[in-house]
């Protein structure tokens, strides 16, 4: 007796180990997964820099991956988006048919099976301080990663350049508006000048709104996102009109089709006198009145 509860004892022991383990090691591959998750998305390149105070970054990444549902990842991914202050420019979610296949179920169904995959391309506009956190949280979506692009471009010189484009063409304006002033007396010279001062003001707009770009992208970084999902299988049972052929009775059935077809219509005609038993009765009787006292009038 004692023997036997003490091998319950390490029975029910060696199970509770083992369930135990079991889920650590379920706990321990999530957490694998996550960080892997986030070491592929994360990067420096995402991160803005406070002692970087001298360059300007425009910030864009771009990544593709696998995710369960493309439609719940996009209501996440716009949700995410949400919450740190982005917006949307760009998502075209669409399926593509991959294959369909007809299969005989019957001689006038069918059973349609098409197979098709959702994706998803979506583009987005966050801070830029808040790019990282936005990759890191749209991890959690990802179950195969693809690839991960993250550039970070330094436009401080190009900023500067235009700054400069734009201050050498205001100065040029101010002279050659003097001179057309002062000395535009002939038609042919004035023309000239008023043209040599629009090509100038549209050098000068033409960096201002360059400016302006770019320090909207610096300011709002750009996320391309592609994500797709597992091939869906969808079935429907349809009409099938070209095998019915194919469905047809053979010579036999359709010899005992129609001897059964033939004794319907006899059976069906033999009912039709017994309806008629009456004036059977009657003309059998008329007969027998004939013949017992027609006979005795000749």
């Amino acid at each position: 007796m004692k023997t036997t509860n003490i091998i319950s004892v390490l029975f029910v022991t060696i199970i509770l180990f083992a369930c135990g383990q079991s889920r650590e090691g379920r706990m321990e591959s999530n957490a694998v997964t996550d960080s892997i998750s986030n070491t592929f998305i994360s990067s420096s390149a995402a991160v803005e820099n406070g002692k970087d105070s001298n360059r300007k970054f425009i910030r864009t990444a771009e990544l593709k991956f696998k995710v369960k549902s493309v439609i719940q990842s996009t209501y996440d991914i716009e949700n995410i988006t949400n919450r740190q202050g982005g917006f949307v420019t760009y998502t075209m979610l669409s399926s593509t048919v991959d294959n369909v296949t007809n299969t005989a179920i019957s001689a006038d169904s069918s059973l349609e099976t098409t197979s098709y995959s959702v994706t998803n391309t979506i583009t987005l506009r966050v801070p830029n301080t808040q790019l990282d956190t936005t990759l890191k949280e749209i991890s959690r979506n990802i179950i195969y990663l693809d690839y991960r692009i993250i550039k970070a471009e330094d436009v401080a010189l190009q900023l500067l350049s235009n700054k400069l484009t734009q201050k050498r063409s205001q100065k040029n304006e101010e002279r050659l508006t003097k001179a057309i002033d002062n000395r535009g007396k002939k038609l042919n010279e004035t023309t000239a000048a008023e043209e040599l001062l629009l090509n100038k003001q549209e050098q000068a707009d033409n960096a201002k709104i360059s400016n302006l770009s770019m320090t909207d992208q610096i300011n709002f970084s750009t996320i391309s996102l592609s994500i797709y999902q597992r091939a869906s299988i969808q079935r429907e049972v349809i009409s099938n009109d070209k095998n019915i052929e194919a469905y047809e009775p053979g010579f036999g059935s359709k010899i005992l089709e129609s001897l059964k077809f033939g004794w319907n219509i006899l059976a069906s005609f033999l009912i039709f006198l017994c309806k008629l038993w009456g004036l059977f009765l009657f003309a059998i009787l008329l007969y027998f009145i004939y013949k017992k006292f027609g006979r005795k009038h000749k």
